[in-house]
């Protein structure tokens, strides 16, 4: 949670810091990554639209769920 600034490896350009999570110990724990390039000259360049197809968009769940339906 520092002020780190992180830079992409290829063409050096700032990039933003994202938060990502892992479990330790049965808690999610957060962690401060580099995000992606969005110099669209660099090889590494990683269109905005990008994000939201590295894994699946979950929805938010209420804590209750819907009735079955008896038939």
């Amino acid at each position: 949670m520092g002020s780190e600034q992180y830079d992409c490896p290829v063409c050096g350009q700032q990039v933003a810091t994202v938060i990502r999570r892992h479990k330790t110990l049965g808690a999610w724990v957060p962690k401060w990554v580099a995000g992606p390039c969005r110099n669209p000259e660099c090889e590494a360049y990683a269109p905005p639209a990008a994000e939201t197809e590295a894994g699946p968009v979950r929805a938010a769940r209420s804590g209750r769920s819907e009735p079955k339906e008896r038939s």
